[in-house]
């Protein structure tokens, strides 16, 4: 619980074993009593309290330590609100941390974001975001800025004082440095975007050339239906895995061939429709026979992709090789591997490794951007700041110049969120669960 009544309704439902007055109880302080409800003991708890301001909230605290169980927790929930209290909405303790300015609307995100992770260096990178790298960042462009608008705000409002006035030679190079700074977090969301979404990878092929073996060799697991018969794969099968730190939405696809029926033909359209959205695209084929043409579709459908051909089952007898030229005009990253066998499946991880580069993204000293409204609001300000350039280069007036540097702060500002509207406040919240 959390609230301006919150140590008033826990004492109506607490009764602690050694009584001690509120006003003498520490903040960080855990108590051992019963909640008790008309008499009767309803529940042995520990319960820990935390006092204004120093509480996740900033307001006076309360949690309740039961030993758990559907029945014992509702029937407490049930308690609290029966004494004053009102159900949490989503999000709404992180909210509160926001509202009451312990945290800004960026690390706010970023709890959900935690929360959410995918793999642990998603989770790293929200954890940096958490403890205020990023805000500190945006601080820093921020003040650069306002270091230049305190003088041109000076020279238009008071233009009798004797102050020096601010040169269009100053402004530009601080929208140059701005501009800079700004580019280098924009760009930092392509690795963002992938340390957060996945790697969104299609493996596709015709009928029976491994490719539901690969899945199940890359998850360890019996995921999908491995038989002699062609077409048993008609939908698509989704299932993530962590390479190197970085998830890897793999997308099972249905066999592209001529389909022998409405649901497979259904099917074979997903499969070309999601192999083109993809963020990478293996090619699997059977290496012990010719190049079909199905082979031939799917080799024009990996051109000019990020892409990995694959010669499937080379425990057999290969009739086609990685230096064939047909294979090399459609991807320059052809391994040889047996997906039934496990065999070179490493090659895979290391390919794809190379293929993202992997290895040379910085987790622990680069700023990585991986929230889609916060890469949309850089993008604005970058768009603020070259128009703001324009104007200097129109010969425009001062203080229409510091029109579109204000515009530069409000794309920043809503960021962290100094100037946000409630309906987007309501919006993100929205997405926590509740009790966060």
């Amino acid at each position: 619980m959390s609230g301006e009544k919150c140590f008033f309704i826990l004492n109506k439902i607490f009764e602690p074993k050694n009584k001690q007055g509120l006003e003498n109880i520490k903040g960080y302080t855990i108590k051992y009593g019963n909640i008790i409800d008309n008499g009767e003991i309803v529940d042995e708890v520990l319960v820990s309290y935390f006092k204004a301001p120093k509480s996740y909230t900033t307001e006076n605290m309360c949690e309740i330590n039961s030993h758990g169980g559907n029945i014992i927790v509702r029937r407490i929930l049930e308690i609290c609100l029966k004494n004053g209290a009102q159900l949490a909405e989503p999000g709404e303790f992180t909210k509160r941390a926001f509202l009451n300015g312990r945290i800004d609307l960026l690390q706010a995100e970023s709890v959900i974001d935690v929360i959410h992770a995918k793999s642990e260096k998603e989770a790293k990178t929200s954890i940096k975001q958490l403890k205020g790298t990023l805000s500190k960042e945006i601080a820093e462009i921020k003040q650069y800025i306002l270091d230049i608008m305190v003088s041109i705000e000076v020279a238009i409002d008071y233009p009798e004082y004797d102050v020096d006035d601010v040169t269009n030679e100053q402004i530009v190079t601080m929208l140059e440095t701005v501009e800079e700074k700004l580019l280098k977090l924009e760009k930092s969301f392509d690795n963002g975007k992938m340390i957060k979404e996945g790697i969104k990878t299609a493996i596709i092929g015709r009928p029976n050339a491994g490719k539901s073996s690969l899945l199940n060799a890359i998850l360890k697991e019996d995921r999908a239906i491995v038989t002699e018969y062609e077409g048993t794969t008609r939908d698509t099968i989704e299932e993530f895995v962590t390479i190197n730190g970085i998830p890897l939405k793999l997308i099972d696809t249905a066999g592209i061939r001529e389909a022998k029926d409405e649901v497979e033909k259904i099917g074979i359209a997903k499969s070309r429709e999601i192999a083109k959205e993809s963020d990478l695209v293996i090619a699997i084929i059977d290496s012990t026979k010719e190049l079909t043409s199905e082979d031939k579709e799917i080799l024009e459908i990996i051109k000019d992709r990020k892409s990995i051909i694959i010669l499937n089952k080379i425990d057999l007898e290969p009739v086609l090789q990685e230096k064939d030229i047909r294979l090399q005009e459609s991807s320059k990253h052809i391994i040889k591997i047996s997906a039934l066998n496990d065999i070179g499946i490493e090659k895979l991880y290391q390919e794809i490794t190379n293929l993202f580069n992997l290895n040379e993204i910085n987790f622990d000293n680069e700023m990585i951007i991986t929230n889609i409204r916060h890469k949309n609001l850089i993008t604005k300000a970058i768009e603020n700041v070259k128009k703001t350039k324009s104007t200097i280069e129109e010969k425009m007036p001062l203080d229409i110049i510091a029109v579109f540097i204000k515009d530069i702060l409000e794309d920043l500002g809503n960021i962290t969120g100094e100037i946000v509207s409630e309906d987007i406040i309501n919006e993100i919240f929205s997405k926590f669960c509740l009790g966060k």
